[in-house]
């Protein structure tokens, strides 16, 4: 249950958006020549924050109606991947921002971290209502390192094909949507599975691929830059 204690959810919500902040941050160096409008960016901030309340019904139906906890993990992450890409879209529907192939990853980047800001600051409140300062610090270095660096790279994943496909039609841009969104979910997945397999104890394993997947994601970036 939430607490209604003002301190405990300013915190909460510190411990979860300044991560996110710091990621953007890092993430937007990659795009220091031509920077998108920070007013833009801000709205498709909040709206991946906003996200995150049409994702908790989904999920806890899923949690409701599906048995298997591998299936469950799947659903999860397709539910959040999908909604993210929803949010950019819906943002981006019919303006002009969205004209470089670089503007995608920025914008579905930062929906992402929107998104893990306001889960963050959720997974935060538990913790810090009972007074666990120490576990609440400790959660939320590891979804720093780990969970907000998930989403930012799952959905960087489906902003590079949106940027690769950006100049073609029909089917071509349908298809790296689809590529894109699969690889997202797949890779989200597969982090869920092992963070919560033995209770997390493989999480430095995972957490290095997770690192591995992100250079790559850089080294996109920067193709990505070139088209431009």
């Amino acid at each position: 249950m939430l607490t209604n204690d003002p301190k405990i959810l300013g915190l909460a919500f510190l411990g979860g958006i300044i991560p996110s902040l710091l990621w953007l941050w890092f993430w937007l160096k990659e795009d220091k020549k031509n920077p998108e409008p920070k007013g833009l960016l801000s709205i498709v901030f909040i709206v991946g924050m906003i996200a995150v309340v049409f994702v908790l019904p989904i999920q806890k139906f899923i949690q409701t109606h599906v048995g298997s906890n591998e299936w469950q993990l799947a659903l999860w992450a397709s539910s959040e991947e999908i909604i993210k890409y929803l949010a950019v879209a819906i943002v981006l529907y019919k303006t002009n921002h969205a004209e470089e192939p670089i503007d995608w990853p920025i914008y579905m980047i930062t929906a992402a971290l929107g998104f893990a800001a306001l889960e963050n600051a959720l997974f935060l409140i538990k913790p810090l209502s009972l007074g666990a300062t120490m576990v609440s610090l400790l959660t939320g270095q590891l979804r720093f390192l780990g969970s907000t660096l998930l989403h930012a790279v799952s959905s960087g994943i489906v902003g590079i094909a949106m940027g690769i496909s950006l100049h073609m039609n029909g089917f071509k841009k349908k298809w790296h949507l689809l590529i894109g969104l699969i690889s997202a979910v797949a890779l989200h997945s597969i982090f869920n599975f092992f963070i919560m397999k033995n209770n997390g104890s493989d999480f430095l394993k995972v957490f290095a691929f997770l690192w591995v997947v992100t250079i790559i994601i850089m080294l996109l970036f920067e193709k990505i830059r070139r088209m431009n």
